[in-house]
């Protein structure tokens, strides 16, 4: 049987089902823009902008396929990954390195600052079990963070090479505002429920980030944001779980209540 790379109970299963991971997911992207050259390489040869909705998707179906799917199905998609990189120009070690360690970064900062049930060891645990996704797509393993301490002490010593460049920052607003068909735009909350939910992201990066954007703070914002972030978890944990659980989730699921051995 062809099982997948990470099982139903591990925490990379448990932390990616989590409803904190919609903020997660769109920090993730701004906190990855701060890189020039993966930046340059995206806003070079990327349609990006061109299919903005499909690519937000086809970027969180990976996601959800490499933490649950069989495995013959993510080789295949990791090495579609990689022939994209290629192409974009994305495939040095830095690049690559940057792109998962921020996405890593943003999913469990806001899940721990949304109230998500994770422990030092499991966010440890998470990390270590996370090179897997790195090596997925490339990255040699010895220089994947594999623990929080190794993730924060790689996220500062790679500030100094990080910058809000001009694109960077349209791809922030471009985040924040994408285009919509006008159907969606006007006779929706569509736009509103959206741009919410980008400010709240963009308020979660850290310190460091927020200033390299030049964007302002005010006293008490990181509390104000952290109660912000679990206001929204509890309210999403409200939403029926079909609306919130990926397909992959739940084929493993039944494959697992089938045969629990697995």
């Amino acid at each position: 049987m062809n099982q997948s790379y990470f099982a139903a109970d591990s925490v990379v299963a448990r932390l990616h089902s989590d409803p904190a991971l919609i903020v997660g997911g769109i920090r993730a992207l701004m906190e990855q823009a701060l890189h020039p050259g993966a930046m340059a390489g995206v806003a070079k040869y990327s349609d990006f902008r061109d299919d903005a909705w499909g690519r937000l998707r086809r970027t969180g179906e990976y996601v959800a396929l490499v933490t649950y799917g069989p495995r013959n199905e993510v080789d295949r998609a990791a090495e579609r990954v990689r022939t994209i990189h290629q192409r974009l120009g994305l495939d040095t070690q830095e690049e690559l390195l940057w792109v998962h360690a921020s996405m890593v970064d943003a999913f469990v900062d806001v899940a721990l600052r949304s109230g998500a049930p994770f422990t030092e060891r499991d966010i440890d645990d998470y990390l270590h079990q996370m090179v897997i996704f790195a090596e997925l797509v490339g990255i040699e393993r010895a220089s994947v963070p594999s623990s929080y301490e190794e993730l924060k002490d790689y996220i500062c010593d790679i500030q100094p090479k990080l910058a809000a460049t001009e694109e960077a920052k349209r791809t922030s607003v471009f985040l924040t505002f994408p285009p919509m068909s006008l159907p969606l735009r006007f006779a929706t909350p569509a736009p509103a429920l959206w741009a919410s939910v980008a400010t709240l992201a963009a308020a979660s990066l850290p310190r460091w980030a927020r200033d390299m954007y030049g964007w302002p703070a005010f006293p008490g914002q990181e509390q104000v944001t952290n109660r912000a972030l679990v206001t929204f978890r509890k309210n999403a944990l409200k939403l029926p779980e079909f609306m919130r659980m990926s397909p992959y989730a739940k084929a493993q699921r039944e494959l697992v209540t089938s045969d629990p051995s697995i």
